[in-house]
């Protein structure tokens, strides 16, 4: 058996029929193109959630009240009052493998600088926020603990407040917003951070004392959660403790670490990839049936050469292999055009801001599946083409 010219044979028949093997390789250029594309919207978004994540903060845990069973009905956490200054200070001053921790509360509300107003987050924070959220200040500095025992009414403010508000202000230090009423000196502006892959802009922030935002928009005495960069273990202790839950008892808090979070959203991630994959995948065993429905046909339009070469020797295994190469080289052009297609569509997605990641491996992979495809769908026609009767096949009309 020579294989080159059983190649050069195969070459010679999907060129004298260009337009019909164009057909037959345009499923398998969609199905691998709409792969590639799932594969890597999906490993991109995946990255992305867990970029974002990761500038939550590092080691980032969050303490939030638990549920609570009152008069036989369970209350929403968030209307839990279990998290007070006792927890704060009970962590800070038992910490071993704590390294930063801050109590926050927060409001939503109108800020307002002149003429000008929008709509943000005030956060009520500890100084140690601004590493455990990574976040840097780039003019002026943050405020001080002595503001934080005063409850002094100073900020620091992210990008887009000094953009809405102060477009046409050089220095906003030491200039003075109002948030509910509440008059606000800006000490600070932080780095910016642009938008998330959630589509929430991180620049449209205030950051104000803890106290402050307590005592003066709030007026409550406790916390809507604790952030800590600390170990998960340590913290439900120190809380159990200073909580006086018994052993066997259920916490009255609930504490989440960045891991958890992220381990969430990579599963729910995966699993969406996983979906748009496998139908995108469905494509391709159309396609396959295309390639077969194509080689059936060459195969009949052929009948009286394969009847011809049969009679000067060719074997049926000669005859069988020329098909299955047919098959295979159609459906291994369609999965290299499709790859191309694909990557084109990464880079379109990429313009439009879609997060996008090709792995090599989804490249690898949509190559061997073609290759498999090929096999699979050109097995048929071939054993037809090798079975047949020479001299029938050479009287063939």
């Amino acid at each position: 058996m020579n294989y080159l010219n059983l190649l050069k044979v195969a070459v010679k028949a999907i060129a004298s029929n260009k337009f019909r093997s164009f057909l037959s390789m345009l499923g398998i250029i969609i199905g691998v193109a709409a792969v590639i594309i799932m594969m890597a919207i999906g490993q991109g978004s995946k990255e992305s959630v867990r970029q974002n994540i990761s500038q939550m903060g590092t080691n980032l845990i969050m303490v939030r009240p638990g549920a609570d069973m009152r008069g036989g009905v369970r209350q929403d956490p968030s209307a839990m009052q279990t998290l007070k200054q006792e927890d704060y200070e009970s962590i800070v001053q038992n910490k071993k493998y704590v390294t930063y921790v801050s109590p926050e509360v927060s409001a939503g509300g109108q800020v307002i600088y002149g003429a000008n107003n929008t709509t943000t987050t005030i956060y009520g924070e500890s100084l140690e926020y601004f590493d455990i959220k990574q976040w840097s200040v780039e003019q002026g500095d943050s405020f001080s603990e002595e503001d934080i025992r005063k409850a002094a009414k100073v900020c620091v403010v992210g990008k887009t407040i000094i953009d809405e508000l102060m477009p046409n202000v050089n220095e906003p230090i030491g200039k003075t917003i109002r948030f509910k009423s509440i008059p606000f000196r800006i000490v600070g502006v932080l780095k910016s951070k642009g938008y998330n892959s959630w589509g929430m802009d991180q620049d449209n922030v205030i950051i104000a004392p803890y106290t402050t935002v307590m005592k003066r928009i709030l007026a409550q005495t406790f916390f809507s959660s604790i952030n800590c960069s600390a170990i998960t273990e340590e913290l439900t202790d120190i809380l159990r403790q200073t909580h006086k839950i018994k052993d066997g008892e259920e916490d009255d808090f609930t504490i989440r670490s960045q891991q958890e979070i992220m381990d969430t959203m990579s599963s729910t991630m995966d699993s969406i990839t996983i979906i748009l994959v496998v139908a995108a995948a469905f494509s391709l065993i159309v396609a396959g049936i295309g390639i077969m429905n194509i080689m059936l046909v060459s195969v009949t339009e052929r009948t009286k050469e394969i009847g011809l070469r049969m009679s000067v020797g060719a074997r049926g295994i000669d005859i069988s292999a020329q098909f299955l190469i047919e098959s295979i080289m159609i459906s291994v052009t369609g999965g290299v055009l499709g790859i191309i297609v694909g990557w084109l569509g990464t880079v379109l997605c990429a313009n439009f801001g879609l997060p996008v990641s090709i792995p090599m491996w989804s490249i690898l992979l949509s190559f061997a599946v073609c290759t498999i495809i090929g096999i699979l769908f050109g097995f048929f026609p071939a054993k037809k083409a090798a079975t047949m009767d020479p001299i029938e096949a050479i009287r063939y009309e």
